[in-house]
């Protein structure tokens, strides 16, 4: 497996039945966070309804109501006919405008709330990982790195920065770490790879995942959450300091 493929841990994550209620807007978020993050491919064809109606856990008309959500907002295709069905989209990414604006409506006390579950969240996956992960999920690890390595675009590089920790998560086999790092993604992401302004500079998190991956790979748990802790804390503080800079102008 290499970063092109999504683990099957990763994949049932995206997919596991929902705890929060089976409302439409909710359905919408799950199924928009996979395909934002790329754990559901551009042109991808999703489930058929029923098929992923049953695996969530909620109504056949709830599912076609979120679905209609997401086509509103570019995010599925539905084709007819043979060979239709449902397919992901990849959406285009943020403009530094809107991606500033959200930053500042953030209050410091949020960013600093976001950090603290972020370092629970990635540092216990670290630590698992190292513990649990196999060879296809160090695979599967190394691929990302290489894949943020050679990404040029902003985009790109927030979509490996991402997978390459909703991995962690999922080689730490635990559903829901593996959830809660999905949805964290889906919150910060996009503001630490804002253009002209990363939070995370491109070389220092190839060099820092990869010595996360390192420890993992040397079964060093506590290394592993320790390198991974001051990577998220790093790229929280940058963050931090744009929101103040920007609060500021």
């Amino acid at each position: 497996m290499d970063g092109n493929s999504v683990s099957g841990a990763a994949r049932h994550a995206a997919f596991a039945p929902l705890e929060d209620g089976g409302r439409a807007e909710v359905v919408a978020r799950r199924l928009g966070e996979a395909i934002a993050l790329g754990l559901l491919g551009d042109g991808e064809q999703l489930p058929s309804e029923s098929e992923l109606a049953a695996q969530l856990k909620v109504a056949t008309v709830t599912l076609r109501e979120a679905l209609s959500a997401l086509r509103h907002d570019g995010l599925v295709e539905t084709r007819r006919g043979r060979g239709g069905g449902s397919f992901a989209r990849s959406p285009a990414d943020a403009s530094l405008a809107r991606l500033r604006k959200t930053l500042r409506e953030l209050s410091v006390h949020e960013l600093r709330e976001i950090a603290d579950q972020h370092l629970a969240i990635g540092g216990t996956g670290a630590l698992l990982a190292a513990e649990r992960a196999g060879e296809e999920d160090v695979a599967t690890l190394h691929g990302l790195v290489d894949q943020l390595e050679s990404a040029s675009a902003p985009g790109d590089r927030r979509r490996a920065d991402a997978r390459f920790h909703i991995e962690i998560a999922a080689a730490a086999q635990s559903s829901r770490l593996t959830r809660q790092e999905i949805a964290l993604q889906a919150e910060v992401g996009e503001l630490l790879w804002m253009p002209s302004s990363e939070a995370i500079l491109h070389r220092d998190a190839v060099a820092e995942h990869r010595e996360i991956l390192s420890a993992i790979e040397d079964r060093d748990g506590q290394l592993a959450r320790s390198i991974a802790e001051r990577h998220i804390h790093r790229g929280i503080e940058r963050l931090i300091e744009f929101h103040l800079r920007l609060a500021g102008a």
